[in-house]
């Protein structure tokens, strides 16, 4: 029987999930997630998790924070003074914005808080420090 393998390019079925077993992603009533084992297009531990699996087959995955989106950076949450906004911008906690990044790569920050002079915002990825899981299942290797 014939398993996946670095190079391979696969298709998968999965469900991710915190460590309390809420779901951040899936591909439940979507078509699988198409990727070549290797190529870096996803986290490497997802990718070398789906190493040895035949079709059909189903693993959980498991990813340390670190190995994921990384820790939560303090550093990365700050305050914005509203005058700085754009005047026909309403803020609402959980609103994203994009902005330049010093390197001049397009970032999103996410409002956190609001307050008559200022916003609040979090740079961070939302799954920063996040332990996450993911059950998989081959459903094709190509």
């Amino acid at each position: 029987m014939k398993t996946a393998q670095n190079g391979d390019t696969v298709r998968v079925h999965y469900t991710g999930t915190l460590k309390d077993g809420t779901i951040f992603d899936s591909s439940e009533g979507r078509d699988p997630l198409e990727f070549t084992i290797g190529d870096g297009y996803l986290m490497p531990a997802f990718e070398q998790g789906v190493i040895g699996l035949a079709e059909g087959e189903t693993k959980t995955i498991s990813v340390a924070a670190e190995d994921a989106f990384g820790p939560r950076r303090e550093k990365l949450i700050g305050k914005i003074p509203r005058n700085q906004l754009p005047e026909d911008l309403v803020p609402e906690i959980g609103m994203q914005l994009q902005m330049m990044a010093p390197d001049e790569q397009p970032l999103i920050i996410r409002i956190i808080d609001v307050s008559d002079e200022d916003v609040t915002v979090d740079a961070n990825h939302e799954l920063a420090g996040e332990d996450l899981e993911f059950h998989v299942e081959l459903v094709k290797i190509l």
